[in-house]
């Protein structure tokens, strides 16, 4: 039996140039595996049968959109991770998902490498080979597109010389990653920072003007930290995500426009949709200003950054990110409640905050009759919080 390459399958021009050209310059077998991770577009079983006629022994898909939803999503919904404050980590939590079920599918399938298409220049490769590292070490790694230099030229070329069954005569100016989180949009006229988006690089929002007259208002309930409905709905996770990338995606909503810094040290420029995401960390951000004691907010604020920094840079399965998932478990324990808010013309407006688990006091917060804040003992704790900077100040001066 010939040697197995298990091929993380997209269904598209490099993947599919991938499968013949693995067979033939390595005469390995190339077993082909395509993630459902609600990403819309082909249906997966036009997927699957194209890897079969592009010459793999077998081809797999696996519907993973609930898991993805469950595992991925709502850990950065509880870490309101965004990198640079602006992304919310579309690709980025995708790939540790890919390759868990590349290497579950290398062990059942007999497969002794793993393939993917990465760039030398991006992110996933690290993300994608960090990962086979962790989770399979004895497992090799193939990444044609990288180490040989291959192009679009290259690849179409490939393809109408050895008759490969697809279509290579679309061509679209952009790169384009999509799942039920958002969508990236790179290269072409984009890599130009001045040039702003047209309207055919959007496909999850509309023109944030285009419902001006109706505004959305709704209500999202969480239950220690995960969405479980809406305006009083019941609703699974991936079921809140797809609900809010409708209605948030018919406001604008979640339209973002990024310089950010890559992994390997280039910036980029990248085009993010991502409606569903950004309302649901949205909602949930403000419900933990309602429900997390002080101390513990501003230490979580910092350990987001941090989450959302070592899922970027691959390192999903790293100690460190394991660590602060067990803390960030623990800092959901009161984040129940519902948050109201307005979707309108591409901005997110909070409304309405409530909470059994609530801190807020409202007797210690009004101005107004009924209030049970004691003034009186103000005076002195005002004395003692800026005591040692007085004292300080006072050596300084000579005093």
């Amino acid at each position: 039996m010939a040697e197995r390459v298990v091929l993380a399958y997209s269904g598209g021009l490099d993947a599919s140039v991938a499968i013949s050209w693995i067979g033939k310059e390595t005469g390995k077998e190339v077993v082909a595996v395509a993630i459902d991770l609600g990403q819309g577009g082909e249906d997966m079983e036009v997927v699957r049968q194209r890897a079969l006629d592009c010459g793999a022994v077998e081809s797999v898909v696996v519907d993973a959109r609930n898991e993805f939803a469950d595992e991925y999503c709502l850990p950065t919904i509880q870490n309101n991770a965004l990198y640079m404050d602006r992304y919310p980590l579309v690709s980025a939590i995708s790939r540790p998902l890919i390759v868990k079920h590349l290497v579950d599918a290398a062990r059942s399938h007999g497969g002794t490498v793993v393939a993917h298409g990465c760039t030398g220049k991006g992110n996933d490769q690290v993300r994608f080979e960090v990962g086979f590292n962790t989770l399979a070490p004895e497992l090799d790694v193939l990444a044609p597109v990288r180490d040989y230099a291959w192009t679009r030229e290259k690849a179409i070329a490939f393809a109408e010389e050895n008759k490969i069954p697809i279509n290579v005569s679309k061509k679209s100016p952009f790169s384009i990653d999509q799942n039920v989180w958002g969508r990236a949009v790179e290269t072409g006229f984009l890599e130009d920072l001045w040039n702003a988006p047209t309207k055919d690089v959007y496909d999850y929002t509309q023109d944030p003007t285009a419902n001006w007259q109706s505004p959305d208002e709704l209500i999202i309930g969480f239950d220690k930290g995960r969405p479980v409905s809406i305006d009083g709905r019941p609703v699974s996770v991936l079921d809140a995500i797809q609900e809010l990338n409708t209605r948030a995606g018919a406001q604008g909503v979640g339209r973002l426009d990024v310089v950010e810094d890559r992994l390997v040290g280039i910036k980029s420029r990248e085009i993010y949709e991502a409606p569903g995401a950004m309302v649901l960390i949205r909602a949930h951000e403000e419900l933990e200003h309602v429900t997390l004691e002080r101390e513990l907010g501003r230490y979580k604020r910092h350990t987001d950054q941090k989450w959302a920094e070592l899922v970027y840079d691959g390192l999903w399965y790293s100690p460190l990110k394991g660590a602060l998932d067990t803390f960030t478990t623990h800092t959901q324990e009161h984040v129940s409640g519902e948050i109201r808010l307005a979707l309108h013309a591409g901005s997110i407006i909070v409304n309405g905050r409530r909470s059994e688990e609530s801190l807020y006091d409202f007797n210690l917060a009004t101005y107004d009759e009924g209030d049970t804040f004691d003034q009186s003992s103000a005076k002195g704790f005002v004395q003692l919080h800026g005591l040692s900077s007085k004292i300080a100040k006072k050596r300084d001066l000579g005093l």
